[in-house]
């Protein structure tokens, strides 16, 4: 828009305020899109397994019916009340019925996603790559608490991401080529498979889900192949030290399994805005020292 080309600042605003407003919506779907699996999971049992008498889900449960009430009383929440940060605000994080407490993960997720949109507004500017990235960001911060909440990342997250990633450098929209992105799709997803295969031939157990795979497939499709070794070191590093902390908060062993979508996530989005600069670096601070 010509708007953006004139006033920059313009559109690092439009980009927080959408933030907000996607981040409502992120709310929802985090809630709601593991029910929808376990519902689809329960209604393809029940039809393929009749003997075991297993009963299907009743009644409609998609990311708009039911209305959002609360869980407390049961009330449905009025528009006045979903306003993005403001309204949590305002009701001082209690529900306005019953005064039951309202999580604080509600705008702390609707502030995330403002922000991070910012970030990528201010970063890049306006562009329809820039515009794809900020929907790629909200698309990660919904994989994130997914992933963190139930240990699961859904392919309704993980395979369009993939597919957008190959599409954007199919119509030159992407600043890498269409040859980079599949087969940075190819070796994100075999990476991963590989060390989950020879994790489980050594150990007998499984390291990671397959949807772990899929998501480096997909920030593989979106970045090219050049930024996975990076993408997985960083990952690796912040997936240790907060999985370490995560484990000694909650009091768990060593061998207690802790999700790894979200710092592939982490690591796929600093890779994102900051990757050709951090590669930039490392050439020079480390390979041009020992040259």
């Amino acid at each position: 828009m010509d708007v953006f080309t004139y006033y920059p600042w313009l559109y690092s605003v439009f980009a927080a305020i959408v933030g907000l407003i996607v981040g409502s919506f992120l709310n929802v779907v985090i809630h709601r899109l593991p029910i929808m699996m376990e519902r689809g999971w329960r209604q393809e049992c029940a039809e393929a397994f009749p003997e075991y008498h297993i009963e299907p889900p009743q009644g409609d449960y998609n990311l708009s019916i039911p209305r959002s009430t609360c869980p407390n009383c049961q009330t449905a929440i009025r528009i006045v009340d979903n306003i993005p940060v403001l309204s949590w605000v305002l009701l001082q994080g209690k529900c306005r019925q019953c005064g039951n407490k309202i999580s604080a993960r509600y705008p702390i997720i609707e502030l995330l996603s403002a922000v991070l949109a910012t970030v990528v507004a201010f970063e890049l500017g306006y562009s329809l790559y820039s515009v794809a990235l900020i929907a790629f960001t909200f698309t990660l911060i919904a994989a994130t608490f997914i992933d963190l909440d139930t240990m699961l990342l859904p392919d309704q997250l993980t395979l369009p991401l993939m597919w957008a990633g190959i599409s954007l450098a199919l119509f030159g929209i992407s600043p890498i080529s269409l040859m980079d992105s599949v087969i940075g799709t190819m070796l994100g997803y075999l990476c991963l498979w590989s060390v989950y295969w020879a994790f489980k031939l050594l150990t007998g157990k499984e390291g990671m889900g397959y949807g772990d795979f899929k998501l480096l497939a997909a920030l593989g499709a979106w970045l090219g192949w050049a930024h996975l070794p990076i993408i997985v070191l960083l990952s690796s590093v912040v997936g240790v030290i907060f999985g370490l902390i995560q484990l000694r908060l909650q009091k768990k062993g060593i061998d207690m399994a802790f999700p790894f979508g979200p710092y592939l996530a982490i690591a796929g989005w600093v890779c994102a805005l900051w990757g050709d600069a951090i590669i930039n670096y490392y050439l020079t601070a480390f390979v041009g020292a020992s040259l």
